[in-house]
């Protein structure tokens, strides 16, 4: 029997875990078994628990209820954490995902413990030090035994930096997850109707990274553009908690006013408002694809991003946090159609079966 255990703390590690929870599941002839540790990093309930529910993922046997602090603290706390689980439950193989704080110490402890370690999504880099992400997925890739890469691009990064044993593009599994919930989140979520968006043009808008929220210029470079933006298309903004309290701390509040402001969403209901809209602003790197995903511009407020098909394919735009450069961006998109053309540069939408299909068989 291979025990998996998965280490899963925040929401785009939920959409990517519902894929392989539901490979696992497939092959559980194969003798195949998943501990889920959630680690709390994302504990409200719009972004941890209705996942769960929505995505079909097994309840995580271990909730370690660790969230807040400092990059140090919340590491320190979980990496202490999942060592005691991992300890107990001594399983052959640690899965995770991404490039969260959760990632980071999951790969510390496993490979501490001498636990192979298969890292999902990666090969992604920005190149860009001073954010916590990038330090997180480099320090996660060295320890891995298989590296499972979403693209070309993330294999080339690894062979950069000397890493090639265990190296496999399978592709993304977030692709494998659009594919799957498209055509739910139009028939299950009622959001248009309960906004009365239906059939009507709107930008759809997400910001919650540090590099933005952190930096008071940047913040207000956003928000200006926002609020200008929604006095002419209806701008729908999910708000992240930390977001809106830095928000209110920043005094940007008037900038609100405006927008059409919604909780943290489930992710069906998120899903139906990313394919509906005109088109996507965000600073998230799942958000950016799942645009891609369902073919609708995007601008990414982010000097830089891991997703650069994205860009050199035409349908995702950096502006940084310049409020010209983005009003100027979503003002182009409103007043001609998108001239992309649609592309696969993120697999065939099998990637959760075959990573399971080589962990079963090392």
């Amino acid at each position: 029997m291979i025990k998996i255990v998965t280490i899963v703390g925040a929401r785009p590690q939920f959409i990517k875990a519902a894929a392989v929870s539901r490979a696992i599941q497939y092959f559980q002839s194969e003798s195949i078994s998943e501990v889920i540790v959630h680690t709390g990093q994302h504990y409200d309930e719009n972004m941890s628990d209705v996942f769960f529910s929505e995505l079909g993922i097994p309840q995580p046997e271990y909730n370690l209820a660790i969230s807040g602090g400092s990059h140090g603290s919340m590491t320190g706390r979980m990496l202490e954490t999942i060592e005691v689980v991992l300890q107990k439950e001594k399983p052959d193989w640690v899965l995770i995902y991404g490039d969260t704080n959760s990632t980071l110490a999951g790969a510390l402890a496993a490979s501490k413990l001498h636990i192979p370690i298969a890292h999902i999504e990666a090969g992604l880099r920005s190149f860009n030090m001073r954010m916590p992400e990038e330090i997180n997925r480099i320090l996660s890739d060295r320890v891995s035994s298989l590296l499972f890469c979403p693209t070309d691009t993330a294999v080339n990064n690894l062979k950069a930096e000397g890493i090639t044993k265990g190296v496999n593009n399978v592709g993304d599994v977030m692709y494998d997850v659009a594919l799957h919930y498209r055509d739910k989140a139009r028939e299950q979520s009622d959001i248009l109707k309960r906004l009365g968006l239906v059939g009507k043009p709107y930008v759809l808008a997400t910001c919650h990274r540090a590099e933005n929220t952190d930096d008071p210029k940047r913040l207000h470079e956003i928000m200006h553009a926002l609020s200008t933006i929604s006095e002419q298309i209806p701008l729908v903004f999910p708000l992240h908690p930390r977001t809106r309290k830095l928000i209110y701390e920043q005094s940007l509040s008037h900038y609100l006013d405006r927008l059409i402001l919604l909780e943290p969403l489930s992710f069906l209901d998120m899903v139906a408002l990313e394919q509906a809209a005109k088109t996507i602003v965000t600073d998230s790197g799942g958000v950016q694809k799942e645009a891609f995903f369902y073919n609708v511009p995007c601008i990414t407020m982010r000097d830089e991003t891991e997703w650069v098909e994205t860009v050199h394919l035409g349908w995702n735009k950096l502006t940084g946090a310049s409020s010209t450069a983005i009003v100027k961006s979503v003002h182009e998109i409103i007043e001609s159609s998108c001239s992309a053309q649609p592309s696969a540069p993120y697999g065939d939408g099998r990637a959760a079966e075959k990573i399971i299909f080589q962990i079963i068989n090392q």
